[in-house]
């Protein structure tokens, strides 16, 4: 078991936020889903007060080790997350962490007031670091402004709050220092990295949003580097996530000082991953513990 925030885990694998759909796997797989679900808590894609169509298309490019996505957070508003999606999550054999981004700090307020009262969300994700919404990137770049609005929102709710930190912001263990200062439960970082792609045709930018973010194996050493800074800066729990693909990516994110993994682009590859990372890690516990005690020779 692993305690996250006050909230306990069968293992230490999360998903990150929008890159597994576990509504459409359950539609897909039926309740054997339920029975082989790859994640230890499950994040939901992050919500925000009104509905969002997200950025026009095309919205993903493939890079030699990862992926840059310019999804644009879209998504069905908190009403419409209240009355679709949250009863079908809450079906899922794991605790439910929800993923909110507003764009201003009354938005922000109701949304975590809102689903803080549902008894079905175990934990909250403060998206603060999109780089496809400039808000996001703004608030969670920025000590101050992460500060600000984790004291206007601590009071709102008991659930426990975790700051997703941005890989863009200049000090990213300042602005984790803030959140703890402030009142944060927890951590999450990285992010994806700004970036863009040129379509080899036209020379124009390929995304429709011109820009997107980073992810996969590209950015995984810098996700480790920044996992190791900010945990030596705080006593929060930290999820560290960052091209996480294989048991071995997990154990090293866990050395370097996270509570937690969470895997992301790996999902699109193998909707499995979950599972067979969590597997993996599990395997090389038992061989160390297999070593440290003599077993192996």
């Amino acid at each position: 078991m692993v305690d996250l925030c006050g909230v306990q885990l069968r293992g230490p694998v999360l998903n990150g936020s929008g890159t597994y759909d576990a509504i459409a796997a359950r539609r897909a797989f039926g309740d054997e889903l339920l029975e082989r679900f790859p994640f230890d808590c499950f994040v939901s894609k992050t919500i925000t007060l009104a509905p969002r169509q997200g950025n026009p298309p095309p919205r993903l490019w493939e890079t030699p080790a990862g992926l840059i996505n310019s999804i644009g957070l879209p998504n069905k508003g908190l009403a419409g997350f209240l009355a679709e999606d949250l009863p079908k999550l809450a079906e899922l054999p794991v605790p439910l962490c929800v993923s909110v981004m507003g764009f201003d700090h009354d938005e922000l307020n109701e949304l975590v007031a809102t689903v803080g009262a549902c008894d079905e969300v175990a934990l909250m994700e403060l998206n603060f670091s999109c780089p496809n919404v400039e808000t996001g990137l703004i608030m969670g770049a920025d000590p101050a402004e992460t500060a600000a609005a984790v004291e206007a929102l601590r009071p709102l709710t008991q659930k426990p709050l975790i700051v997703k930190l941005t890989p863009n912001a200049t000090e990213p263990a300042a602005v984790a220092r803030a959140a703890e200062a402030a009142g944060a439960d927890g951590v999450s970082l990285i992010n994806t990295l700004k970036g863009m792609a040129l379509d080899p045709k036209t020379h124009e930018p390929w995304l429709g949003g011109t820009t997107g973010g980073v992810s996969g194996p590209a950015v995984r050493a810098i996700a480790l580097e920044q996992v190791h800074s900010v945990s030596k800066a705080v006593q929060l729990p930290v999820i560290g996530m960052g091209g996480i693909a294989s048991g071995r990516d997990a154990a090293d994110f866990l050395t370097a000082g996270a509570t937690c993994v969470a895997v992301g682009t790996e999902s699109f590859r193998d909707p499995a991953a979950g599972a067979r990372i969590g597997a993996e890690l599990r395997a090389l516990s038992r061989k160390e513990r297999e070593f440290s005690s003599g077993a192996v020779r």
